[in-house]
């Protein structure tokens, strides 16, 4: 089977210190390395012949430890994806917007603290949902419109991943256990097809401290990655999935290629790959892409 091992880096000399280790592990594992390929700064493709790509992930996971570095080992077939579903929260944007809106409120750190253990999850998506969203019933809708003004900000990356996959034919879905209020607005920033959230109910002026039924958790994720797949006629095998917490689990781990972005040890622990050090690009060097070929939209 012929198997692509791709290792990104922030910083360009750490990859060429960091490449010779994993080179070394991956040949003691069996693999034969037949060709390397620059795909720009700081990123290398590493194509080998092995039976099994999760023995070679092993390996260069061994070669590569001590290193600042992210990498990604899978079958060179299908590795340019044909549907993208991503996180919202802490993935595509770098906060939690409920935890924002809390902060305005005047209990950031009380409602920060449950969606910490529920993103680690210690406990149960929905009715941590719902429990922080009563908790900031009564806030104005205009905090709605500044948390977004003055807090949320896409990550790294983020346009340039979806841009990228868009331009090359790609359908890009945003998919949150947040709120369509957020959603709707990132989705068009980053450059998204469509996306998908939970809605806050209000009476017109202020939050209800309600969140409409049915949630949007783990289950409803995975869900949608295989219904989006089905409406777009795409093999599970051709998705890829990206999030950070336990509700991403299931869409990561049923994806094609499953990415944890910056992620909880539960998320981290059982993705195909992780990203860590990189920015969100570190996706598109993953599929191939040349740094030359990225779409800054």
């Amino acid at each position: 089977m012929r198997i692509v091992l791709t290792v990104v880096a922030p910083d360009p000399d750490v990859l060429h210190e960091a490449l010779p280790g994993a080179l070394d592990a991956v040949a003691n594992a069996g693999a034969a390395v037949k060709e390397t390929d620059v795909l720009g700064p700081g990123a290398f493709d590493v194509f080998v012949e092995h039976n099994d790509h999760t023995i070679v992930r092993a390996a260069a996971q061994r070669g590569l430890q001590p290193w600042p570095v992210d990498f990604c080992a899978q079958p060179v077939e299908h590795r340019r994806k044909k549907l993208l579903v991503a996180d919202m929260d802490s993935t595509i944007i770098g906060c939690e917007c409920l935890d924002e809106l809390a902060d305005l409120a005047g209990i950031g750190r009380e409602v920060a603290a449950i969606t910490e253990r529920a993103m680690r999850g210690e406990l149960e998506f929905e009715q941590a949902l719902r429990e922080r969203v009563a908790m900031i019933a009564g806030l104005p809708l205009d905090d709605l419109q500044r948390c977004y003004d003055e807090r949320v900000r896409l990550n790294p990356g983020a346009r340039t991943l979806a841009s990228t996959m868009a331009a090359n034919g790609a359908r890009c879905v945003l998919v949150s256990g947040g709120f369509d209020f957020f959603t709707t607005r990132v989705a068009h920033a980053a450059g998204f097809h469509t996306s998908w959230a939970n809605r806050l109910i209000d009476d017109g002026e202020a939050l209800t401290g309600r969140v409409a039924e049915p949630i949007l958790g783990r289950e409803a994720k995975l869900s949608t990655l295989k219904a989006e797949a089905g409406g777009a006629d795409v093999a599970m095998v051709e998705t890829l999935a990206v999030g950070d917490g336990a509700n991403d689990l299931g869409m990561i781990q049923a994806a094609g290629l499953g990415v944890a972005y910056r992620a909880k040890p539960i998320v981290a622990g059982q993705a195909d790959a992780r990203v860590d050090h990189a920015d969100l690009t570190a996706l598109l060097y993953f599929q191939g892409y040349g740094a030359q070929g990225f779409v800054t939209g």
